[in-house]
């Protein structure tokens, strides 16, 4: 991993949490946690959430490789002009809403210092129903896949307290420079580029392991 100078930064606009709650659909009912709401003060994270903050099916979500889901203002802000419609924090069930930090551009493996915690990028966001749920419409998967901006899934180094206004400091980059949406567009739109995916050592095991069964069966 190189180190640099923290001269990337960004600030947390919201801490966004949500617990698991029912949706009525097609006459069943599913849990989902992907509506997440902005609270104020100092959020603790510890373990694989924040405060708060829980998630619906564990097979799936969350655990320590997708702790903390984080994701730009500046692409909620685009996702707004193209639907035509306000979104706001946690519209993408992000738990951190970031601006001045291009979220879905981090490398894999990247540091960040939020608050008095610790972060790692470790993956990007793979879009499933519930998104579809969340944005009242099914076929928005395809067009969140397409869009490339993901944003990212983060592990905890250490623990600490976040809350909105905090910088992000980046405090080391791989030098691989396999991003987010990188990984992104080589799982969801182009296999070939999973091969080059893989050269970021951080992605975690079991996916790198089904990305490279599936170059295998592409190549």
């Amino acid at each position: 991993m190189s180190a640099f100078a923290a001269s990337v930064t960004g600030t947390v606009e919201s801490v966004n949490v949500g617990e698991p709650r029912p949706v009525e659909v097609n006459g069943h009912t599913v849990w989902t946690a992907i509506w997440k709401s902005p609270v104020r003060g100092r959020v603790a994270l510890r373990g694989v959430n924040l405060r708060g903050d829980d998630q619906a099916d564990r097979t799936v979500h969350g655990g320590p490789d997708k702790a903390v889901y984080a994701y730009a203002a500046e692409d909620t802000e685009w996702w707004e002009g193209q639907l035509g419609s306000p979104l706001g924090a946690g519209a993408f069930g992000e738990n951190l809403t970031v601006r001045g930090l291009p979220v879905s551009d981090a490398v894999i493996g990247e540091r960040w210092a939020v608050g008095s915690a610790l972060l790692e990028v470790a993956q990007p966001r793979l879009p499933c129903f519930k998104l579809g749920l969340r944005m009242g419409d099914p076929r928005f998967l395809k067009r969140f896949a397409a869009a490339g901006r993901p944003g990212a899934y983060l592990r905890v180094v250490h623990e600490g307290d976040i809350g909105a206004g905090d910088g992000i400091d980046v405090l080391s980059r791989p030098a691989h420079g396999v991003t987010s949406a990188f990984v992104s567009r080589a799982l969801l739109r182009e296999p070939q580029l999973l091969d080059a995916a893989l050269q970021a050592p951080e992605l975690p095991e079991e996916l790198r392991a089904w990305m490279a069964a599936r170059a295998e069966n592409t190549s």
